[in-house]
């Protein structure tokens, strides 16, 4: 009897053993998990950025977001987590431009997609960020084109530059309101010279639409420089036999000397010259031929004396870059980092609905001069901003015209002729 009991209790010794490895097994796996997720949460947050870098606004613009990061990082970063740039060319191409999303959601795997310039690029990109669904904070593209290829549905899209139909608006309302400020100032007859691409495209046809509530608008295509052209003889010449009150052309910053230079070349000096790239080129100001040109834009260096966001910006530009931002791209990136800071923090967690509701209660002092918050446009759920600004080159700087509330000069008319410069 004894030697029976004995062999019971080692047969039940034994069946318990698996049992005993098999729960320190489970605990020794619950420690790694939980070990491996606290490792997950010291790991950087991963933001994937494109735009086209040899174009002063992807340059200035990637410098802009990475300043961000790095001023973010040295103050303790967001949830106790380092933010991590990664940054692709676009090279102006749209298929690079959508490759350069497929790379920083596969091999690089960011956690949000921001940056962008250029409506043609981003049509090439949407395919492919709608196939991943991360939260995207996008600065760039202009076309309404892009708006409608995005859809009602991506609530993961965030987009910060006005559409066309927006800026338009805001075009509108500003002219309006300086031609009754300074009557002498004349706006009822425009020539829209636009470059040939999906930007240049939908800024016309949105102006011809916007603008009839100023007077009548004609215009004509030309290549841009940015994309293999740059001879403006014959859009110009059509433009003085025109004879418009207003000028303007649509196009990049590698048209914004050569196009002047042509207008003196055949004399045309319209009573306002007026330029919509999204950028300038570097010493642009430093020609005398930029003198009383007018722009539009969202931001200039004069804003300084406005803004203490916007002096900020600038003095951290200025000393990590030895260099002036010369497009508004680059407070705008700037930005579009602090926003998806902001919103990190108050959802607490990268999980997307989450952040992407602490995003729709954004509300935040940009050094672009005003608090950007995102509401539905026509056909996105979440649209940062909704204009811009009109400015004057004046003796090398941009001064601010228009909206008055942030004005720095008085705009000089007309645009002297070429011999009274």
């Amino acid at each position: 009897m004894k030697n029976c009991i004995t062999v019971m209790i080692a047969v039940l010794l034994l069946l318990a053993l698996p049992l005993a490895v098999f729960a320190g097994g489970q605990g020794e796996q619950g420690e790694q998990v939980e070990q491996g997720e606290q490792a997950a949460e010291k790991d950087p947050i991963k933001l994937g950025g494109v735009w086209p870098l040899a174009d002063i606004t992807g340059d200035q613009g990637s410098k802009a977001a990475q300043l961000a990061v790095e001023e973010i990082n040295a103050n303790g970063g967001v949830l106790g987590r380092q933010l991590e740039l990664s940054v692709i060319d676009s090279e102006l191409k749209p298929e690079k431009g959508r490759s350069a999303i497929e790379r920083l959601a596969t091999v690089e795997d960011v956690d949000i997609f921001v940056g962008g310039m250029s409506s043609g690029v981003h049509l090439g990109q949407i395919p492919s960020l709608k196939k991943y669904e991360k939260v995207t904070m996008w600065t760039g593209a202009a076309s309404s084109k892009a708006e409608e290829a995005v859809g009602p549905d991506a609530d993961w899209y965030f987009h910060l530059h006005p559409w066309d139909y927006t800026q338009g608006q805001s075009y509108v309302d500003g002219w309006g309101d300086i031609s009754e400020k300074y009557p002498e100032i004349k706006v009822s007859d425009w020539f829209l010279a636009y470059e040939d691409g999906a930007f240049g495209t939908g800024s016309f046809q949105a102006s011809q639409n916007l603008y009839t509530e100023l007077g009548e608008m004609t215009g004509e295509s030309f290549k841009s420089a940015a994309t293999g052209g740059g001879d403006y003889t014959a859009v110009l010449e059509h433009a003085k036999e025109y004879g418009p009150e207003v000028f303007i052309w649509a196009g990049y910053d590698a048209d914004a000397l050569p196009m002047l230079e042509t207008a003196k070349a055949i004399d045309f000096a319209p009573p306002i010259y007026l330029g919509a790239p999204p950028g300038w080129p570097q010493g642009f100001g430093e020609s005398p031929l930029s003198n009383y040109v007018m722009l539009y834009g969202m931001w200039a260096p004069s804003m300084n004396s406005v803004s203490g966001v916007s002096k900020h910006f600038y003095e951290a530009y200025t000393g990590k870059y030895d260099g002036e931002p010369q497009t508004y791209f680059a407070p705008l990136s700037y930005s579009a980092i602090y926003i998806l800071k902001e919103g990190i923090e108050r959802a607490g967690t990268l999980e997307k609905e989450a952040l992407i509701e602490a995003l729709e209660n954004t509300e935040y002092d940009s050094p672009l001069g005003q608090t950007i918050g995102f509401s539905p446009s026509n056909i996105i759920q979440h649209q940062g901003i909704w204009g811009q600004k009109i400015l004057q080159w004046q003796n090398g700087k941009r001064e601010v015209i228009w909206p008055f509330e942030y004005q720095t000069a008085e705009p000089v008319y007309p645009f002297p002729g070429w011999d009274e410069r």
